[in-house]
């Protein structure tokens, strides 16, 4: 009998777990995924306006990169008080905001008639919404809902603009050709929109809310109450990161990185090939291909950073990244060229090369508080993005050329690849000092 009870019940409970069941986090980090590809989709369309705005209103090219640039350093800021928003209030709420602010921002765009609109709308607007949907938003949601494969899937997450970036540019720029600027500005407001509400539907803040465990975790984890402060404690974070020389070196190292990456690239490369002569869609083609061997890059570096020391990867990527932007001039051409694409694969290769390494650092010097150090980094990498943004266009209007510009950005990355092994790192993590404001001095 007691046999017969103990066969009787083994199918009931192999019903009620089925093996092959998909984990839930798996769905979670798929939507995530779905709402940075979007904000990723918005950033390299400044490029792809410079040229019609200036040809339709007359307006210079910097007053147009001047949103761009404002939304790059927003892009930055934003990151880490969106991170303590998400602790306080939920990811889901913050990130459907996010997204209802980017599509604002964009329908609002296509109706400006003003500079300074465009600035509020797209560099503003959009800035704030698409800075909440970065690698920080990444990292909290992986932290969350996996305790195995975390690396892997903010690994996978982090490549999810380049991926945004893939997919949209070409039809973008196909559509600027054929149908003007509004068309598909508006479309990537109207994919704003039907993000968010894929997130209404299918986003959960923590595992309890879907009755799951984290992927991997052996225990169920309670769901933690609302985080109070944390706004103020990023601040002291920051206010005590700042007195320490390995900050400084990271975040000057990793705004020359903006700089000499999506700063001039995602703004200003649509004007530079127009300059040679190049169609629109054979240019976003060639910064598609970019986007395509960066989030390929990202994962060798990832590999590299675990074996090597992450300052050695840093040097390299940088001096790898400084020759590229030297030979740029010389290839540059009308039409797809091997050079060209050649360029395309190598820069790329060593674009996002750069952020598992300098993430790295920061763990190792600032310990559990190198999340959010990396959080401030990374407004400095906008901070440079920006000025990058902006200049370079002043630029190409004060000597009709490009090639300055490139030259300067090769300048940078030598300089950044000479700062990367300053980094003072200790068999310790650096802990707050007695006081609580700040971390003892590592120079």
């Amino acid at each position: 009998m007691a046999s017969s009870t103990s066969t009787s019940t083994s199918p009931s409970t192999s019903t009620k777990t089925p093996p092959a069941r998909i984990h839930r986090a798996w769905l979670m980090a798929a939507v995530a995924g779905a709402a940075i590809v979007t904000a990723g989709a918005f950033t390299t369309v400044p490029g792809l306006l410079v040229t019609p705005l200036h040809q339709e209103y007359g307006w210079e090219r910097g007053q147009i990169a001047l949103a761009a640039s404002v939304n790059m350093v927003l892009f930055g800021l934003t990151a880490p008080f969106a991170a303590a928003l998400m602790d306080r209030i939920g990811a889901r709420r913050v990130v459907m905001g996010a997204l209802l602010l980017v599509a604002s921002g964009a329908l609002l765009t296509g109706v400006m008639t003003r500079p300074w609109q465009l600035v509020a709308y797209w560099g503003v607007l959009i800035g704030l919404g698409s800075g909440c949907l970065t690698m920080t938003f990444a990292a909290g949601l992986t932290a969350r809902w996996f305790d195995r494969r975390r690396s892997l899937v903010t690994g996978a997450l982090s490549s999810a603009s380049h991926l945004g970036q893939l997919l949209f540019l070409p039809l973008l720029a196909r559509s600027v050709d054929h149908h003007g600027w509004r068309p598909p500005v508006v479309t990537l407001a109207l994919v704003a929109l039907a993000v968010a509400a894929l997130v209404f539907l299918l986003l959960r803040d923590h595992p309890p809310e879907a009755g799951v465990k984290p992927y991997g975790a052996t225990e169920f984890v309670p769901k933690p109450a609302p985080a109070a402060g944390a706004a103020v404690r990023t601040l002291k974070v920051l206010l005590g990161a700042a007195r320490t020389g390995p900050f400084w070196l990271l975040a000057g190292v990793f705004a020359l990185c903006g700089a000499s990456t999506n700063g001039i690239m995602w703004s200003n490369w649509a004007p530079a090939a127009h300059d040679h002569g190049m169609r629109a869609t054979a240019a976003a083609s060639l910064l598609s291909l970019i986007g395509i061997f960066s989030a390929l890059g990202a994962l060798p570096a990832g590999w590299l950073t675990d074996r090597f020391d992450p300052r050695r990867v840093l040097t390299v990527c940088f001096a790898v990244r400084a020759l590229t932007l030297l030979a740029l001039p010389l290839v540059f051409a009308s039409t797809v060229t091997v050079p060209m694409l050649l360029f395309t694969a190598v820069y790329g290769l060593v674009d996002v090369a750069t952020v598992p390494p300098v993430i790295e650092l920061a763990r190792r010097v600032y310990g559990e508080d190198g999340p959010v150090v990396f959080g401030w980094t990374n407004a400095a990498h906008q901070l440079g993005a920006g000025a990058s943004a902006f200049l370079g266009a002043t630029a190409r209007d004060a000597f009709g050329t490009y090639d300055v510009v490139w030259a300067a950005l090769a300048v940078g990355c030598l300089v950044a690849a000479l700062l990367a092994p300053a980094v003072r790192m200790r068999g310790h993590t650096c802990r707050p000092d007695a006081s609580g404001r700040g971390y003892p001095s590592q120079s």
